[in-house]
């Protein structure tokens, strides 16, 4: 009898198995098998009154699944369970526990950092049991999201423009709105800068008289222009130099941050790229993981890897280039269980494995590849120049910067901004007066904060607590969902984000704030330490919302419905949009006494972005009335499919995902999630 393995994903077994040999037989459970049930009071799935009980049910499509796995189970004599090492792994494998029926003495629990041939081989000489405290923290997160969101949810389609609200999701809209209100109000001030200009740099005004100046005017610019001379003396000239330091190696905040700047990858597909090369890839020789787990947000690196890595600087590049180690800032509220995201082999260096990549998979793997690797290489050294030159009480400043030693710039460069500012070399200059070219005033506003994108909106979500790595992804995509708009890669709230934001804020403050939030991700982490006991802070959860619930249901104002500009055919009244079961349609505002409906003209439904040219795929019909999905931009672009597209990308092959039959598979290779 072989030893069952259970991993998530299909690609993730094949390249297991392969490590493993003849003794073990690796099967995937395509991702959770079993989800709440949405029967009971409310239909939250939880009894309440009963210690926050979940109930728990086949996830749909997963019955096949399910009833594969116990047959093997049946068959083996022994089941390692090898999900993913988080919280949400932690989970997946007690819920196989469970429905599979093992029995305590039966399994293990393996967990590993990357799929390798000697990490897993490794994590294979350590099992564990499953860790409850994990297990619970999960459920508990769970639990909540469905009581918030279930909840809020009916709140928000009963009382707002919106149709949905969730725990994370909520607070993280209230930062788009609140931005977008800044920028609503912000009045714009009126300064100036004045420079002068010398043959080879310019020189911009700084102080009077020792003090800082600002100038607010016209009137003043030109006041000031009219005292100086051309002659400018040198005051001052000083040369510091100065380190300009790596960034340590990523984390899934700031490496979904980097992929939107420098890539253009939105954080949904970063992560779907990301997660293939975790997975595996096929090198021709072997099939690898190439990256470490992508969901963390710690920094640290293992030893035996930075010794590598310090073994390779020092072959290509020379001792001279050999950096230190960096650490997390004391006061980060990291989860330390897992490294940074880097390679699993720093001398699997990106061109000498490009021929097996994608060239999305090759533009990620060398961000991640390269930021790795620059995180422990030398300081870059700069000699930063200064010079100050004095008109008639006026200072005037030049600054130069230029780089004496690239350090780890000699691998990171193009993926830094980076100039020199050469200044002249006064040092042997015989006289200490300069002659301008002349001074130049140049107007400028004051500019309110930038709206978010999806990089800073991330970016201070992860500043204020607000989610965790694996959740910024979904978190951002629910938004989409109605509440905001993105131009120019930028969020703009539409009016039902506004409503169902303020609406929120005005009677759910205390459990919708960001400071709440991050406290409630405190007490998951200290449930997933042993330190909190899960329903309990649950039940504390739970006092708090409820009545704040029955508050909002009772007192909220329901908006009107909105009017279209038109008026009944019928009755000459108003013709109104309303919310119905099946959406929004148009009707009379006259309504019970006038029930006319106005037949709506049926709108392209978009379904996603087409991967072969960018404009939208939309559900079309064929000749004879079959449903496809096809280009809206045919036929310069003919790209279709029969079966809907979700908008997701297959971590195999990187072609779109697909819902058929029930399930989620590739269009083009055989991936099933």
């Amino acid at each position: 009898m072989k030893n069952l393995v259970i991993v998530e994903s299909p690609s993730k077994s094949h390249t297991i198995e392969k490590y493993l040999g003849n003794d073990y037989k690796v099967l995937s459970s395509k991702g959770h098998i079993r989800d709440l049930a949405t029967t009971g009071k409310g239909g939250l799935g939880v009894d309440i009154d009963n210690g926050f009980t979940p109930t728990y049910i086949p996830m749909k499509g997963k019955s096949k699944v399910i009833n594969e796995l116990k047959s093997e189970v049946k068959k083996s004599s022994k089941v390692i369970l090898a999900t993913d090492p988080d919280r949400e792994g932690e989970a997946i494998s007690w819920h196989l526990k469970e429905v599979l029926g093992i029995k305590d003495a039966d399994y293990e629990r393996v967990v590993f950092n990357e799929i390798t041939e000697n990490a897993i081989k490794e994590a294979f000489k350590n099992p564990r049991k499953i860790d409850m405290d994990l297990v619970r923290s999960q459920e508990a997160r769970r639990i909540l999201d469905r009581i918030f969101g279930f909840r809020a949810s009916t709140f928000a389609k009963m009382k707002t423009l919106g149709d949905h609200a969730g725990r994370v999701q909520s607070p993280t809209l209230r930062l788009i709105v609140d931005r977008e209100r800044e920028i609503q109000n912000f009045v714009p001030e009126e300064y100036y800068t004045i420079e002068a200009d010398f043959k080879e740099f310019k020189a911009e005004l700084k102080k009077y008289e020792g003090k800082d100046i600002k100038v607010t005017s016209k009137v003043q610019a030109d006041e000031i222009i009219s005292k100086l001379s051309n002659a400018y003396n040198i005051e001052n000239i000083e040369t510091v130099e100065k380190p300009d330091k790596s960034e340590p190696p990523f984390t899934t905040s700031t490496m979904t941050q980097m992929s939107l700047n420098k890539l253009g990858f939105p954080s949904k597909k970063t992560m779907s790229v990301a997660q293939k090369l975790y997975e595996g890839i096929d090198l021709g020789s072997e099939r690898t993981g190439i990256i470490s787990y992508m969901r963390t947000d710690s920094v640290r690196l293992s030893d035996v890897f930075v010794s590598d890595v310090r073994r390779y600087i020092t072959n290509n590049y020379g001792k001279e280039y050999l950096g230190y180690v960096k650490s997390a800032k004391k006061n980060d509220n990291v989860q330390d269980a897992h490294e940074a995201i880097r390679p699993t082999s720093i001398d699997r260096t990106p061109e000498s494995i490009k021929k097996y990549l994608t060239p999305d998979e090759f533009k990620l793997y060398s961000l991640i590849y390269y930021r790795t690797l620059a995180s422990l290489m030398a300081d870059a050294r700069t000699n930063n120049t200064t010079i100050d030159l004095e008109n008639r009480g006026y200072l005037f400043r030049a600054t130069g910067k230029v780089y004496t030693f690239d350090g780890y710039l000699k691998v990171y460069k193009d993926y830094k901004d980076i100039k020199d500012i050469v200044l002249p070399d006064y040092s042997n200059y015989k006289s200490s007066v300069l002659v301008s070219r002349g001074v130049e005033a140049k107007q400028h506003f004051t500019e309110p904060k930038p709206r978010y994108t999806e990089a800073s909106l991330i970016k201070e979500m992860e500043k204020n607590g607000i989610g965790r790595p694996s959740t910024y992804a979904a978190i951002i995509d629910r938004i989409k969902d109605g509440y905001v708009t993105v131009k120019e890669k930028k969020f703009i709230p539409t009016d039902a984000g506004f409503d169902v934001s303020d609406k929120l804020e005005e009677f759910f403050k205390p459990v919708v704030n960001i400071k709440y939030t991050a406290e409630m991700e405190e007490n998951l982490d200290s449930i997933a330490d042993g330190k909190i006991v899960w329903n309990e802070m649950l039940t504390n959860f739970w006092k708090l919302f409820s009545s704040m619930l029955d508050k909002a249901m009772k007192e909220a104002k329901k908006n009107p419905p909105k009017e279209t500009g038109e008026y009944c055919p019928e009755c000459g009244e108003p013709l109104v949009v309303r919310k119905g079961k099946f959406g929004e349609f148009t009707a009379c505002s006259n309504y019970p006494k006038c029930k006319y409906t106005k037949k709506e003209e049926k709108k392209v439904k978009e379904i996603c972005d087409c991967p072969k040219c960018g404009q939208k795929i939309v559900e079309k019909k064929s000749k004879r009335g079959k449903v496809f999905y096809g280009c809206s931009n045919y036929p310069k672009c003919d790209f279709a499919l029969w079966d809907k597209p979700t908008g997701d990308f297959c971590p195999n092959c990187n072609s779109l995902l697909v819902e058929k039959k029930g399930k989620i598979t590739c269009s083009s290779c055989d991936y099933e999630e």
